[in-house]
This record gives C-alpha cells, sequence and structure tokens, in this order.
C-alpha cells in the first residue's frame, strides 16, 4: 500500500487587497465590470472622472466604495445599513401607499424638474457629494412624491448610478471570473456559464491530491477553476495539440499562491502519449499526434515561423447567430484575452507598472511524466469547442487510470452524441450520460418576488463518464 502523501499545509488566503494583486471592480452593481492589478499608480475611469485605485490597498474584499471629489471614498457602515432599512420600511408600506397613487397623471415634458444643469455643476464646483446632489433634485422635482413607492426607487437608483456611482471591491474567483466573462465576452471562454463550470468539476470528480489532465481551449479558465480547488494539494496538467501550447492567462487573475501556481503544467499531448507503459491500453492516435510522434523534425521551424496561423475570429450579433472560423493546429499563441478587462493598468508614461503574476504552465519534470505515465491521471476535463471531439477523447482516455472519471463541455450537442456513441461501441467507458444544465435567477425585492425577464436559457452541453479496462479481442 502506497504511503500517504505529505500534509501540505493550506495557502492563507489574504482577506484584504495588497498590492500587485488581481481584482475585480463591480461598479454601479453589475453595469461594469472590470478587472485590474492594484498599484499605487493604477487608475480607473469612471464617468468623466479618473479615480487612484490606493484606497483599495489594504481593504476587505466586499468593501463598498463611493466617487467622491477627491476619489475613490469607502463608504460607511451606517450608510449601508440605512439604506437597507429604508429599503425594507418602504417595501412595508409600500403597498398601502400605492393603493392612493398612480402614474397615469405623470407626464413627462422636461418641465418638472426646476433644477437646471449649471445649478449641479455649481453644487459640484462646491464639493458636494453625490448624494447631495441626488437629493437636490429629488427635492427639487414637482411629480417625486405623487409616484409610486417603486417608480421613487427606479428614479434614486438611476440618479444615483449618474451622480453618485458605486464600487463594489471583489474577489477574483472562479465563479466570478466566469460570470464576467460571460456577460462580456462569451465566445472566449467557449460560452460556458458558471454552472456549467462547477458542474465540470464535480463530474470530474476534482479534489483534494487529484492529478488532473484538463484541455483547456478556453484561456485558462478551467485550469485556473481546478487549481483553485486542489488548493495546492495536488496537480493539474493542461495537454495542447500540435507545437504552440494553448494561451491560459485568465490564471494569472486568479491570485493564486507560488505554491499553487508550481502546480499547473502544460505539456503536448505527444509526449504524454509516449510516456504510456506496455500494459496500457493502446492509444488511437489521430493523424496530427501520430506526425508529432513518428516524425518530430518533418516540419523544420523556420516553417512555423514564415506562416503564422490567423487567430480565431468569432462574431457574437444581437441575436444568438455566430460566426466562428477555426484556426489550424500549429498556431502562435494569441494575445492575452484579459487585455480587454482592464486587467495591467498602465501608468502616465504608459508602461505597465503592475509587479507579475508567478507564471503558471511550465513544462513537467521527467519524473512527473513517468509518474503519469505508469499510474494515470485520476480525472479528465475536455473543453475544446474548436476541436473535434471524438478524435480528441480517443487519445486522451488511455491516459486515464481505470475507473477515473471524465467530463467533456461542448456548446453543441451533436459532437457530444456521436462522442457518446462511439465511447459505447469502443467499450472504453460506462456511466455515458449527457447533461444540460438549467439555471433560473430570480429577482427577491418586497411584494415583486419572480424570475428575471431576461435569462440566458442555454448553458452548453456535459458528457460524462468512466472509464474502464477494455476487453482484449
Amino acid at each position: 500500500m502506497a504511503p500517504p502523501p505529505p500534509q501540505t499545509p493550506t495557502p492563507v488566503i489574504p482577506r484584504e487587497a495588497w498590492e500587485g494583486c488581481s481584482v475585480l471592480l463591480d461598479i454601479n452593481d453589475g453595469d461594469r465590470l472590470a478587472f485590474f492589478r492594484l498599484t499605487t499608480g493604477a487608475t480607473v475611469k469612471i464617468g468623466d472622472k479618473s479615480c487612484s485605485l490606493q484606497p483599495l490597498l489594504g481593504r476587505p474584499f466586499g468593501s463598498l466604495f463611493r466617487v467622491g471629489p477627491s476619489g475613490l471614498v469607502p463608504c460607511a457602515a451606517t450608510d449601508a445599513s440605512s439604506q437597507d432599512d429604508k429599503a425594507r420600511d418602504g417595501g412595508a408600506c409600500g403597498q398601502a401607499q400605492d393603493e392612493t397613487r398612480d402614474n397615469r397623471s405623470l407626464v413627462d415634458n422636461n418641465t418638472a424638474q426646476t433644477l437646471s444643469s449649471e445649478d449641479i455643476e455649481a453644487m459640484k464646483r462646491e464639493g458636494a457629494s453625490g448624494d447631495a446632489i441626488v437629493e437636490a433634485l429629488i427635492a427639487n422635482s414637482s411629480t417625486f412624491g405623487n409616484k409610486t413607492v417603486f417608480s421613487q426607487e427606479k428614479y434614486k437608483l438611476k440618479k444615483q448610478k449618474k451622480y453618485a456611482p458605486k464600487v463594489l471591491l471583489r474577489r477574483p474567483s472562479s465563479r466570478s471570473i466566469c460570470e464576467t466573462y460571460f456577460k462580456k465576452y462569451p465566445a472566449r471562454i467557449g460560452f460556458m456559464r458558471v454552472d456549467a463550470l462547477s458542474l465540470l468539476l464535480s463530474m470530474a470528480n476534482v479534489g483534494a491530491y487529484s492529478d488532473v489532465l484538463a484541455v483547456d481551449m478556453v484561456g485558462g479558465l478551467v485550469v485556473g477553476a481546478v487549481a483553485e480547488r486542489l488548493g495546492g494539494t495536488g496537480y493539474v496538467c493542461s495537454t495542447y495539440l500540435g507545437s504552440a501550447p494553448s494561451s491560459i492567462d485568465i490564471i494569472r487573475m486568479y491570485n493564486l499562491s507560488s505554491d499553487m501556481t508550481s502546480r499547473i503544467f502544460q505539456a503536448p499531448l505527444g509526449d504524454l502519449c509516449s510516456l504510456q507503459s506496455a500494459g496500457d491500453a493502446p492509444s488511437v492516435l489521430s493523424g496530427s499526434i501520430q506526425r508529432d510522434l513518428v516524425e518530430p523534425a518533418a516540419v523544420p521551424d523556420e516553417s512555423l515561423q514564415s506562416s503564422p496561423a490567423k487567430p480565431i475570429n468569432t462574431e457574437v450579433s444581437d441575436g444568438n447567430a455566430q460566426s466562428m472560423t477555426v484556426q489550424p493546429i500549429n498556431m502562435e499563441v494569441p494575445e492575452p484575452a484579459t487585455d480587454h478587462l482592464n486587467q495591467d493598468c498602465k501608468g502616465n508614461n504608459g508602461n505597465s507598472i503592475a509587479p507579475k503574476a508567478p507564471r503558471a504552465g511550465k513544462a513537467p519534470s521527467p519524473e512527473r511524466m513517468k509518474y503519469w505515465g505508469e499510474h494515470g491521471f485520476s480525472s479528465l476535463i475536455v473543453a475544446a469547442p474548436d476541436h473535434e471531439v471524438e478524435s480528441v477523447v480517443a487519445d486522451l482516455l488511455p491516459l486515464l487510470s481505470y475507473s477515473a472519471p471524465f467530463a467533456i463541455y461542448h456548446q453543441y450537442l451533436q459532437p457530444l452524441a456521436a462522442c457518446m456513441h462511439s465511447l459505447q461501441v469502443s467499450k472504453m467507458a460506462i456511466a455515458l450520460q449527457i447533461t444540460e444544465p438549467w439555471l433560473r435567477e430570480y429577482q427577491v425585492l418586497p411584494s415583486r418576488t419572480h424570475p428575471h425577464m431576461q435569462m440566458n436559457a442555454f448553458g452548453g452541453y456535459i458528457l460524462s463518464g468512466i472509464r474502464i479496462h477494455k476487453p482484449d479481442p
């Protein structure tokens, strides 16, 4: 019996933001989401004002800030509690007040507000806060008192977002990162919703001291989520087809410790297949992998550098239609997708002033490769929307140990159905099932609790199963 693995101390995750860490700024309750690297010279532009992020250093995650005349100012706890009390009081007596008034007699002719824009600018020059401007607008509105409670709260929220925006300091995690990308750039993560990501980790049985094999073609979201769940106890190997590794730059936003980052490896699929022991089931290698194993020097390096492949062009229209151009296997490493989310803040001279996070994705040691070749991986996760799932899975399953679970994500059903049929015919796996995750978000407010009117009804599909020993014919 193998000795138990040595106890690894649990990494202590700081509760406060520190210099050099990545943070997620939630501006005006989800209206704008942006990643930043905290430094003394980092700034964020909110409206027409550029605010320094230095007040965020040392503040606990979950802190709320407001935009004041001098920049970001922490909101007092008493202010937040008083607003919650007002909301509860308004909800309790809102029904009785709404019975005697409605909005039928209100006419939007721009004459109800007596406070002009010149007066508002004068208040700003005098140093008035955003909350004071909102209160002045309410006091000078002739129709505010005749509105229903719901209309009054809607009016307050609209003016607050314009004159007194709030900024919430959030910790980047698997959930927050996935939700942010799914809202802004869903094509970069393969249209993977947060419930699909959590279901992938659960069906693959990712836990402490696991050796996880991952095919991450969604920017590093899956590898980062696996490393976060392992907590510095296991290993995750991100494999790829061809000679150029896939981009996993999203990992830099997870704030992983150096020990957790050192357990993330990247290795080509050809190297992993070549280390299989003679007793394992043979791998049905595709043509591209066979060329990498049998003829590694057939294609010179100069040819790869002289004819770079075009990156993936994915456009999302207002509807659900999409057009995708699949890139070839031999490709250049794409530009980091995190640049579009303001991850690295730049100073006045245009140079990045944020310290770099530990680099993940180094090559595994020969001892670790030999161990994986002899014992296999404990689980497999595949998220490769731009590759043929059936051929990729046929190469990956022999790398798993027997009785190891696997989970495969794809945004369409047909590729997974074909892969499931192939696995059933080859008798390489059991307990095969295709799952469609379903998520519904509710609005919970006094006297008006109901599902959100605008929701995403599609979250992709997941094929799961357990690898078994293939009997000899």
